[in-house]
This record gives C-alpha cells, sequence and structure tokens, in this order.
C-alpha cells in the first residue's frame, strides 16, 4: 500500500526537515509540536530551507507554495490518527518516545506504520511498547535533511518483510538512497562516525595538535567535507555526548566512552554553533577556535 499521508511528530531540526522533502514529495503531511509557539519555530523552519532552495532555484515559487499548502500543524496528538506513517523526531528519550508510540498504537488505524528517527537508541525497544511490533521501523535520516541523500531503514527482529518494503518505498519516494541496518546502537552511520569523533576529542586532551590542525589535517588530508571539531559543533556536542553515553551503555567499550573534556564543555553550556560556541566561538565573522586544554 503507497504511503500517501505522513505523520511527524516533533519539528525540531530533523522533523521540520523530515516534514519538507515529505511535503515537496506530494504527500500530505501533519506535523504536531506541543504548542503554538513550538508550531511557530518549526513552521519558520521549513519556510526558510524552502527560501534557500527557491534562491538557490531547486524549486519554483509555485513549487515552494504547493509544498506548504500540502503541510498542516497540530498541537493534539489526535491529527495524526489518519496517518499511513507516523515518523517520531522528538526529543532522544526513550520513555518519551514510548509514551508517544503508546498513545498512537490505540489512534491509529492497524495498518500505520510506526517510524523513529532515533540515532542512537535502539528501534526494538520502542517496538515492545506497542501492540504492532511488525510494523514499527527505524528511519534515521540525516542533518540537514532536504540535502543530506542517506536514510537508515532499520530492521527490528518483529519488523515485517512488508513494512521493511514500504519504508524503502516511502525513502525512495522522498528522494532518499536507503541502506538497511540493523538494530544496533549507533546504526551503521553512528556506530562508524562516533568513536572518530570522541578519538579526536581524545587526542585535543592528550595535546595531540591544535584545533584548527585536526581539522584541517582530516579535510585536506582524508578528503573529508569538514574537520571533526567543525563537526562536533555543527551537529552539537550535547547531542554527541548523549548519542556517546548512550552507545556505551549498549556496549560498554572504550571508544564510546565520552571523553571528559566532552562533559565539561556540555555542562558549561559549549553545545556548538546552536549556542554560539563550543570548539569555536561563532559570535563573529569567522570562527574562532576555543582555549580548552
Amino acid at each position: 500500500m503507497k504511503i500517501e499521508k505522513v505523520g511527524v511528530a516533533g519539528c525540531g531540526l530533523m522533523g521540520s526537515g523530515i516534514a519538507e522533502v515529505a511535503a515537496r514529495a506530494g504527500m500530505s503531511v501533519v506535523v504536531r509540536e506541543l504548542d503554538s509557539d513550538a508550531v511557530d519555530a518549526g513552521r519558520g523552519r521549513i519556510e526558510k530551507s524552502l527560501a534557500r532552495a527557491l534562491k538557490k532555484e531547486k524549486i519554483s515559487a509555485e513549487e515552494r507554495d504547493a509544498t506548504l499548502g500540502r503541510i498542516d500543524f497540530v498541537t493534539e496528538v489526535e491529527g495524526l490518527a489518519d496517518r499511513d506513517l507516523v515518523i517520531e523526531a522528538v526529543v532522544e528519550d526513550l520513555a518519551v518516545k514510548n509514551e508517544l508510540f503508546g498513545t498512537l498504537d490505540e489512534l491509529c488505524p492497524e495498518d500505520t506504520i510506526f517510524a523513529t528517527n532515533t540515532s542512537s537508541l535502539t528501534v526494538t525497544d520502542m517496538a515492545a511498547a506497542v501492540n504492532r511490533p511488525d510494523r514499527v521501523v527505524g528511519l534515521h535520516f540525516f542533518n540537514p535533511v532536504p540535502v543530506m541523500k542517506l536514510v537508515e531503514v532499520v530492521k527490528t527482529i518483529a519488523t515485517s518483510e512488508q513494512t521493511l518494503e514500504r519504508a524503502f518505498e516511502f525513502a525512495r519516494a522522498v528522494g532518499k538512497e536507503p541502506i538497511t541496518a540493523k538494530d544496533n546502537s549507533g546504526f551503521v552511520v553512528n556506530l562508524l562516525l562516533v568513536p572518530y569523533m570522541l578519538d579526536c576529542i581524545r587526542q585535543l586532551e592528550r595535546g595531540v595538535a591544535s584545533i584548527v590542525d585536526m581539522d584541517r589535517g582530516m579535510v585536506l588530508g582524508c578528503g573529508y567535507p569538514m574537520g571533526p571539531f567543525t563537526l562536533c559543533d555543527f551537529v552539537g556536542n550535547d547531542t554527541t555526548l548523549r548519542i556517546a553515553e548512550i552507545m556505551f551503555d549498549e556496549y560498554r567499550e572504550e571508544r564510546y566512552a565520552p571523553p571528559p573534556l566532552l562533559k565539561r564543555m556540555v555542562a558549561m553550556g559549549l553545545h556548538g554553533r546552536k549556542s554560539g560556541r563550543g570548539f569555536y566561538d561563532y559570535s563573529g565573522d569567522e570562527p574562532v577556535p576555543m582555549d580548552l586544554v
């Protein structure tokens, strides 16, 4: 059955991007946020993203208007009740996600698929909270969603083949390239990427090289689009810390353990670009490396 009606729970950076790409693909989208302020912020993100696409001539003014016309915003979870697919993009907290899915399980038709955009929690722990574990799947998009082409489709031991096929069809319909991932914490990309980011922080602690030189080294020496510290600030150091904690709890391996410097930075509010300071200070015209060690 083709997915035509999409629900998105949460309209932060990831949720707004998911809602945008689904609407641009011609789907009917309902976005649920907790209150009117969050709705306004989410709508603003989508409008700003579409304005950038229009300026770059990736879409026309008519396509922008049509995309916005396909998105409805609600503050009540009941607004998601008639969706073919509901994707949660709420806070990375299992209890919050399970409470949402438990409510949706009672509201939505039996054939509705529940998907999670979690980047580190296991999908199985969410599937266990509903009466339709065969219709629960991971759909992990990457930030910024309208630009990044990858979607990790995460299959649990209970996910049906039909659900997996529909998830793949949806990912392709919104212009993404899906890959299959086992339901382990971190899936494919974060399983490989997070240890790299954490190890770069450890090398900074040890005085191997400066923030700028390590960033330049990985960009110029390995062809990475951005260095590890620029990436940490882009993702959010608080987000990186939370993912590392979840993965370390899962695997109990040293490479997933968050370094002391990362913990101290998050405690001091140095979250990266979103807070204005992280490994770099973003208050001026150009980022300036922070004196952290």
